[in-house]
């Protein structure tokens, strides 16, 4: 029989399950053994017939059964519950962001390091089958040179008493540091490339929080291509059709539902252009024909906690999500926040 990897669940509700616990039960090389939750543990347990359930991190880390978590607690819970079951030599799939803070991020690193155990965190996006469908197309030359991307991401977001997300000390910040962060690190996956500078808007214009509930983004990667992230806790779902746009010199790839939590959405693309001379008329009734590009449809959690999964069995620290990668969009974070605060477009 394969051997699977046991994992715990540290932080049971919300995200985990919704999304990331069904993700896992799907998964062909890994199993969940334990959960912990401090609301509903035992439910939880069993709505998904799950063996052990815990109230306590503590007793779900010491739980010798267990090889590795996933951790889904809030943002400014991560360090101590990473630390937790670094200590106890659990292997750790973190939620996004890694930490509240770039300092935060390297006292996870660290004492990850020093019990030598393997680090993920949960860009999970980059495991969508159209977003890894993208990238393969981008390093065929199909696009050209890639000269601009566009990514949006908003949800409604209003006030709700105690929601951590809304409190600055709990979740580090609002929208961005909660959703623009995901695309920071998309782009960068697409275009196997690094963000240089970094410049961005964020205010609160609707909802009577402390964390921003707007931002948009101006980037430019290292070998020149220019990005705009916009994402707002203040546009109601129904509105925004979460749209994806890559153009190059040769082309464009576009999508709609594709960033998000989903498997599917759609894409389409126009590829073979930027042969012909200037054209003087510059005509925008031109026929455009854009053709859909199927996909692999694939869970992203399934394909996160697999991949995850597959490191651990092999031995192999992990080369997407990785340890440099969650202190990079840390880091990446940062100065975005800082440049509002400078009015200025700051080198990363």
């Amino acid at each position: 029989m394969e051997k699977k990897v046991k994992f715990g669940v540290i932080g049971a509700g919300g995200i985990a399950t919704r999304r990331t616990i069904p993700g896992m039960l799907q998964a062909k090389n890994l199993e969940v053994v334990a959960v912990m939750d401090v609301v509903n543990a035992k439910e939880i347990a069993q709505k998904f017939n799950i063996p052990k359930y815990y109230e306590k991190e503590i007793d779900l880390v010491r739980d010798s059964e267990i090889d590795a978590v996933y951790i889904a607690t809030p943002v400014y819970l991560h360090l101590k519950h990473i630390k937790m079951a670094a200590e106890n030599g659990k292997h750790i799939l973190c939620e996004k962001p890694l930490c509240k803070n770039l300092k935060e991020g390297e006292e996870a690193v660290k004492v990850c390091k020093r019990n030598g155990v393997f680090l993920q965190e949960g860009y999970m996006m980059k495991f969508h089958g159209a977003h890894k469908k993208i990238r393969e197309l981008i390093e065929k030359g199909v696009l050209g040179k890639i000269v601009y991307i566009r990514a949006q991401l908003s949800c409604w977001y209003p006030p709700i008493k105690d929601a951590w997300r809304q409190i600055p000390s709990k979740g580090g910040g609002g929208s961005l540091i909660d959703m623009a962060t995901h695309l920071y690190d998309l782009i960068e996956y697409f275009t196997n490339d690094k963000i240089k500078y970094i410049s961005a808007i964020i205010n609160t214009q609707v909802h009577k929080y402390k964390v921003e509930d707007s931002s948009t983004t101006l980037i430019e990667l290292s070998k020149g291509t220019h990005a705009t992230i916009d994402c707002f806790f203040c546009i109601p779902d129904q509105a925004s059709k979460t749209r994806l746009e890559i153009y190059g010199s040769k082309g464009a790839i576009l999508t709609e539902g594709t960033i998000g939590q989903s498997v599917g959405g759609k894409m389409e693309g126009i590829f073979g252009l930027g042969e012909t001379g200037y054209d003087a008329a510059q005509s925008k009734d031109v026929i455009r024909e854009f053709k859909e590009i199927e996909f692999e449809k694939i869970n992203p959690y399934t394909g996160e906690t697999e991949y995850f999964a597959d490191c651990i069995l092999k031995g192999k620290e992990p080369e997407i999500n990785n340890w440099k990668n969650a202190l990079h969009i840390l880091k990446v974070t940062e100065k975005a926040y800082e440049s509002y605060k400078k009015k200025k477009i700051l080198k990363v």
